[in-house]
C-alpha cells in the first residue's frame, strides 16, 4: 500500500464538515497509515477530541502552550515528525493565517513550521470559496507548494445554499495523499492525455433527455490511473453522481456537441482516450417548454438527428494525438464490431466490452453501473483478451499498456 508506514498529521479546522474528518482518519489507518491529530478550538466545537483520538489511536494535540509537549518545543516535532500534513477541513481563516504566515494557534503555528507537504482540502460557503481574498490565499499557497483537493460542488448545510465549497470526500483526499506520497517511477511524467468519461444528456424539453446507463466508473478510473503514473490528465465528463478524480483537470459536459468541443479544446495531445458511451443521436429540435400530455392525442413525435462522432473526430484530426484509444461498448459481436470501429474511427486500440445486461459480468445491472468489467484490446496486431476484473485494475493495466505503447510509438 501507498500509505503503508507512512506518517500522516491531520490537521482539523473548524465547520461542518469537521465530522468527515473521523471518516478520513479511518480510511487512512485502512491504508496502513500512522495518523496523528491537530484540533482548533473552532474543530472541538464540531468534533471531540476523544473521538477522533480513538480513531487514530493517540493523543489529540489542541494546545500551543501545552506544558507537557511544549517543554521541547513540540510544536515544531509535530510540524517536523511526518511525511505528509493534510488540512481537512481547511476554512477560510486557517487559509488566510497559512497564507499571510501566522502562527496564533497550533494549528497554524506547526504549518507554518512545516517541512513536508501539505494537503489542503476547503470547506465552506461558496460564497466566502468565490470571494477575493480567499482566492487570493488560495492562488498564494499553490504558488508556495501547497496541494489542493477539492473544493466540491454541491448543496450545503445551509438551507437553500449550493454550489463550490463542499469539503472533498475522505476517500478523495486519500487518493490524493497517495499520489503526493506516491514514489513510484512515473512512466507518463511531462505527457498530455485527454479521456472522456460518462454518458451524454441529449434534452427534449427543459425536463427530458435522451441518455443510456453508463455511471463513468471506467472512465474517471482510468483518468486517475494515467494520474497516477504522472500524466496530466484532462477529464471531459458527461452527468455522473461520482465525484472528479484526484489530481485531474476536469471539465463537465452535458451533450456529446459540448463533449466535442471540449474534446477539440484540449489538443494537441499525447493521448487521447475515448470511453464516454456518447449517445448517437439527438433530438432534432429541443422544445423550449415541457411537452405537455394531452387525453387521446398519444404520444407526440420525437424526430432524431446524428450526434457527432467525438472518436473519429479526434482520431482523423490534423492534430491527431500520438495515441488514440477507443471504446467499443456492444451487446453483439464484440470482437467483429470492435474491429469496425478500430479501422472506420482512426483509433489505435479499441477497448470491447459486453455491456448487455444479461451478460453476467459487473454484478446485477450488467456492466454500465457495475464495479467490473472485462474488456477485449483490438488492435492491428489482433486481439488480447483480459478476464473479468475490478474496473480499478483494468484502468491499471490500460494505463500501463499506454505508457509501454507512448514509449514506442512515432508522430
Amino acid at each position: 500500500m501507498t500509505l503503508s508506514a507512512k506518517r500522516i498529521l491531520l490537521v482539523i479546522a473548524g465547520g461542518v464538515a469537521a465530522y468527515k474528518a473521523l471518516d478520513l482518519i479511518r480510511r487512512l489507518k485502512e491504508r496502513g497509515a500512522s495518523v496523528r491529530v491537530a484540533m482548533t478550538a473552532a474543530a472541538q466545537e464540531f468534533v471531540a477530541p476523544l473521538s477522533a483520538g480513538a480513531l487514530a489511536g493517540g493523543k489529540v494535540y489542541t494546545d500551543l502552550f501545552d506544558r507537557e509537549d511544549e517543554h521541547d518545543v513540540g510544536h515544531i516535532r509535530l510540524a517536523r515528525d511526518n511525511d505528509l500534513i493534510i488540512v481537512a477541513p481547511a476554512t477560510a481563516d486557517l487559509m488566510a493565517k497559512m497564507a499571510h504566515g501566522l502562527a496564533n494557534d497550533l494549528a497554524s503555528a506547526v504549518l507554518l513550521a512545516a517541512k513536508t507537504k501539505i494537503l489542503v482540502a476547503p470547506a465552506m460557503n461558496p460564497a466566502m470559496w468565490s470571494h477575493p481574498a480567499t482566492q487570493r490565499n488560495a492562488a498564494t499557497l499553490k504558488r508556495d507548494g501547497v496541494d489542493f483537493i477539492g473544493p466540491n460542488a454541491g448543496e450545503m448545510a445551509e438551507a437553500g445554499e449550493a454550489g463550490t465549497g463542499r469539503m472533498a470526500e475522505p476517500l478523495e483526499i486519500v487518493a490524493a495523499a497517495e499520489a503526493l506520497l506516491d514514489a513510484s517511477p512515473k512512466p507518463l511524467s511531462g505527457r498530455t492525455i485527454l479521456v472522456t468519461s460518462g454518458p451524454t444528456h441529449e434534452p427534449i424539453d427543459p425536463v427530458r433527455y435522451i441518455a443510456n446507463r453508463s455511471s463513468g466508473k471506467q472512465g474517471h478510473a482510468i483518468a486517475a490511473a494515467l494520474a497516477r503514473l504522472g500524466a496530466t490528465v484532462k477529464l471531459v465528463s458527461g452527468p455522473v453522481t461520482i465525484p472528479d478524480p484526484a489530481g485531474v483537470e476536469t471539465v463537465h459536459i452535458e451533450t456529446a456537441r459540448q463533449m466535442l468541443d471540449a474534446s477539440l479544446a484540449a489538443l494537441p495531445l499525447d493521448a487521447a482516450v475515448m470511453v464516454a458511451a456518447v449517445a448517437d443521436w439527438r433530438p432534432e429540435t429541443e422544445a423550449n417548454e415541457k411537452i405537455k400530455k394531452k387525453a387521446g392525442e398519444g404520444a407526440p413525435a420525437l424526430s432524431l438527428t446524428e450526434n457527432p462522432d467525438i472518436l473519429a473526430a479526434i482520431g482523423h484530426h490534423a492534430n491527431r494525438p500520438r495515441l488514440v484509444v477507443g471504446f467499443a461498448a456492444e451487446t453483439t459481436d464484440i470482437v467483429a464490431n470492435g474491429q469496425a470501429k478500430l479501422k472506420k474511427k482512426g483509433a489505435d486500440l479499441i477497448v470491447a466490452n459486453d455491456v448487455s445486461p444479461d451478460s453476467g459480468i459487473g454484478g446485477a445491472g450488467g456492466v454500465m453501473g457495475g464495479a467490473r468489467n472485462r474488456v477485449r484490446i483490438l488492435s492491428g496486431d489482433g486481439v488480447d483478451e483480459w478476464p473479468e476484473m475490478d474496473k480499478d485494475e483494468v484502468a491499471r493495466r490500460l494505463a500501463g499498456l499506454i505508457a509501454r505503447m507512448l514509449e514506442t510509438v512515432t508522430v
